[in-house]
């Protein structure tokens, strides 16, 4: 088979995989390196700042030895395989590169006769990258959950980030769709790489010429909408990865039926507005201090679908409203809905020097209908408003079609 039809096998396979990103890796340039992380390209990937970079995004391989049921490329599956040798993809790297159509590259695998083995083949493909062509450009590794220690950490010696997938968000999905993969494992490895991030970090500290150990941090991906379980489980595992293992994201992916699908798997994909409001919810529960039993009660384990997890707090706890915004504190200024940690930020900053009015809000293009009924400001009270039994009519934004660009804009403005 020619490597452009492996291409054509593996760069499709690799569309499963959201957990791809690039913020935080930065290199010093090399005299003759190679590569950026700034640009566009092929596999977009956008920055906390909002801009795009560009990955080479594919798998080492699909074929696999396990059998989890939600995967298209599981070893009972009938899709078309393909493999990459090491070699290949360090020139496709290298080619695409030259050709200016990516900054880096994003490279997982199906698991091949061993975790180890599989792994060995990833961490040679990084190796030969940057230390016989000096590649200075973004490189994401797949870890796979069991493997050594040594080749973990030669692993994040040449990737900016590293990602071992926890796949489902319960053990209890996990036994029952890939009984073969477990959390134990991955969370081992997930704490490998952890420990070794800090361990670096720490090394740098005392020493500038340490050497850096995935500066990018690590990620993961969660598959949503493959088992009954509800949003706040989803949450709560989410938390509890940011929480033991610093995950600098938690991916959401919807999950998509495959064919010749197991009988327990749902016919039909989630609505692709719950992977949305999940990461609405993640981002409350980093930074704006919400608990997940706030974002997601035993009374309500689903987020709703019409309106963002925010909003429908705020809906949920009309006695904590209305907030003064010239006097409340900045962790209750977060929790108004329509404001986002750079409004509330600059409100901060100005209400030191005169109160603030409808006005400067609207000079901070805050969405005043959506806001007014839940805040004082120096020339308004909202008389009524939140008594009203048509308040959520009143606030919630008109439906739209998500742009490619929406969640970008969330990350770079904080504006929930």
């Amino acid at each position: 088979m020619d490597v452009r039809k492996k291409l054509e096998i593996l760069a499709d396979a690799a569309k499963y995989d959201a957990s791809c990103s690039s913020s935080g890796g930065q290199r010093k340039a090399a005299k003759e390196g190679l590569g950026s992380v700034e640009g566009m390209g092929i596999c977009h990937s956008y920055t906390p700042d909002g801009r795009c970079v560009s990955l080479l995004k594919i798998l080492l391989t699909n074929f696999c030895i396990y059998d989890c049921q939600y995967c298209i490329n599981r070893i009972s599956s009938d899709t078309a395989r393909a493999r990459f040798t090491p070699e290949e993809v360090v020139r496709l790297t290298l080619d695409f590169y030259k050709r200016n159509y990516i900054e880096g590259l994003f490279l997982s695998s199906g698991v091949i006769k061993s975790p180890d083995y599989t792994m060995e083949q990833l961490v040679e493909v990084a190796r030969t990258l940057r230390e016989v062509h000096q590649f200075q450009g973004y490189i994401h590794l797949k870890t796979v959950p069991g493997a050594s220690k040594e080749l973990i950490d030669a692993a994040g010696r040449h990737a900016d980030r590293l990602s071992a997938n926890i796949e489902l968000p319960t053990e209890t999905d996990l036994r029952k769709l890939a009984p073969e993969k477990s959390f134990a494992v991955t969370g081992e490895t997930m704490k490998e790489i952890s420990t070794r991030v800090a361990q670096s970090k720490a090394e740098r500290v005392e020493s500038p010429k340490a050497p850096k150990f995935a500066p990018a941090g690590q990620s993961t991906q969660m598959i949503v909408g493959a088992t009954p379980t509800p949003d706040a489980a989803i949450l709560d595992t989410a938390s509890r990865l940011y929480s033991r293992f610093g995950l600098k994201r938690v991916y959401y992916s919807a999950y998509s039926p495959i064919p010749l699908v197991d009988a327990r798997l749902p016919a039909k994909a989630p609505p692709l507005v719950r992977e949305h409001r999940l990461y609405q919810a993640d981002w409350l529960l980093r930074f704006y201090g919400f608990r997940v039993d706030e974002l997601a009660p035993p009374e309500h384990p689903d987020l709703s679908l019409e309106m963002d997890p925010k909003l429908a707090w705020a809906l949920r706890r009309r006695e904590a409203f209305p907030v003064d915004v010239n006097r409340a504190p900045r962790e209750r200024l977060l929790r108004v809905p329509g404001m986002g940690v750079r409004t509330v930020d600059r409100l901060i900053r100005i209400r030191r020097w005169h109160r603030i009015t409808l006005a400067d809000l609207a000079r901070l293009r805050v969405p005043l209908t959506r806001v007014k009924p839940f805040i004082v400001t120096a020339d308004h009270r909202p008389t009524g408003l939140l008594d009203s039994h048509r308040l959520a009519e009143r606030v919630t934004p008109p439906a739209t079609q998500l742009s490619l660009f929406t969640a970008a804009h969330e990350a770079r403005t904080g504006e929930l």
